[in-house]
């Protein structure tokens, strides 16, 4: 008989603030998208703590009440993880760690964990590690206290090199390293990338975990890897795919977040590349994910970031199959709607005269609903990128139903 294998889940706490910039339902909702990254990272949450500020305290970013009341909690309910939403400067993280006397993570820490789970590929190793090593540097300081300070006596009174200035020299050399294996890595892919010629190359992006894999491998009819996690998809994945008579490049990219470290968007560039040269984008939303016109703003913005935010651009709301919507009773005179409690009917129609009735579809990757709706948009936007691109072969790319429109 095979052995039920048994997953020990840290135990965890996270923690947020309420702010002049963030009330309690926004928290809420950073709160919500903390627990399914510490989930998807290993951990289970066992309770949130939050506090209202101004601005975080910038030695211990919450209240010395709140802390105590954490630390009370912790000790009494053996929490081995503490969480907190946004990053902490490396002040207030080794502060922390002396107060409540165990592990203390930051949204950013968890994120590049979980990269660090995720990647398997060498080159997505090589970027997580990266990106760890310029997270880590500052953050050194602390560490290390049994050799920090050489005691005095004869021939030990020189300046020596203490053992933290020892570890922010290796870590620098090996950020220096990695940066010359990731340029020597660029430098290939961009000459894939050339050798792809001169094909339509089409993208898929957005928030993570929205069905961007899915799609993909719906419509190539590959195997690339999906599961109900975050970052489920590391690895760029870029493969031919033929509609109708019509040949074109498909790449599968990483998925967004909300608050996404800097630090991944510079190692990641490579990655991102496959953005930057995409002469069309399909942006996949999850339309049943409350928050979905959130995604799409955190999308576009890191579309700006990268410049990439001029480029056509279809909407693609996915998983139609789970979308509900909110209800207000008949005789509740008080709740105002809102987007929340649009119809799908509604959203269509309200998306529609939004981006136009060209750029947004509404699918379900899974069970292939609009499937053929879907193919026949991205049929059309690419037949007219590549007949501006190849004016004089148009004639190959006609179908029957230009056919009969010409007659």
């Amino acid at each position: 008989m095979l052995e039920k294998e048994i997953i020990n889940f840290e135990r965890t706490v996270i923690v947020g603030i309420i702010t002049q910039n963030q009330n309690e339902e926004k928290l809420n909702e950073y709160l919500d998208e903390l627990e399914f990254l510490t989930y998807t990272a290993g951990g289970q949450v066992i309770r949130r703590f939050s506090q209202k500020l101004e601005r975080p305290n910038p030695k211990t970013f919450l209240g010395t009440g709140k802390m105590d009341e954490i630390g009370v909690y912790i000790k009494e309910k053996a929490i081995s993880t503490v969480i907190f939403d946004d990053e902490l400067s490396p002040s207030q993280q080794k502060n922390i760690s002396k107060i409540l006397d165990c592990k203390i993570l930051d949204r950013t820490n968890l994120i590049l964990d979980i990269f660090a789970q995720r990647a398997e590929t060498s080159y997505a190793r090589t970027q997580v590690e990266l990106a760890q090593c310029q997270y880590l540097l500052p953050r050194l300081s602390g560490m290390w206290t049994h050799l920090e300070r050489q005691k005095g006596g004869i021939g030990l009174r020189g300046p020596g090199e203490t053992e933290i200035e020892t570890d922010r020299r290796i870590v620098r050399d090996r950020i220096a390293l990695l940066k010359e294996k990731i340029k020597t890595i660029d430098k290939q892919m961009s000459v894939q990338r050339g050798n792809r010629g001169a094909m339509v190359r089409v993208a898929l992006v957005g928030y993570t975990n929205v069905g961007k894999s899915t799609l993909m491998n719906v419509i190539s009819k590959s195997e690339v890897f999906v599961e109900n996690k975050l970052f489920a998809t590391l690895d760029t994945t870029v493969r031919k795919v033929v509609i109708k008579n019509l040949p074109f490049l498909l790449s599968d990219t990483v998925g967004f977040i909300r608050k996404l470290p800097t630090q991944l968007i510079e190692s990641f560039k490579s990655t991102l590349d496959e953005v930057r040269e995409a002469d069309l984008l399909l942006h996949v939303v999850d339309i049943s994910h409350p928050d979905f016109e959130e995604h799409i703003n955190s999308v576009n913005q890191i579309l700006q970031d990268i410049k990439s935010n001029n480029k056509p651009v279809i909407m693609v709301f996915n998983k139609i199959d789970a979308y509900k919507h909110l209800t207000i009773d008949s005789d509740d005179l008080i709740t105002e709607k809102t987007s929340k409690h649009f119809t799908l009917a509604e959203l269509k129609t309200t998306w529609m005269s939004k981006v136009g009735e060209k750029n947004a579809l509404f699918i379900s990757a899974i069970n292939k609903e609009n499937f053929e709706e879907f193919r026949e948009k991205v049929y059309e936007t690419v037949r007219e990128i590549h007949i501006t691109r190849f004016p004089y072969n148009k004639f190959l790319y006609t179908d029957n139903k230009d056919i009969i429109n010409n007659d």
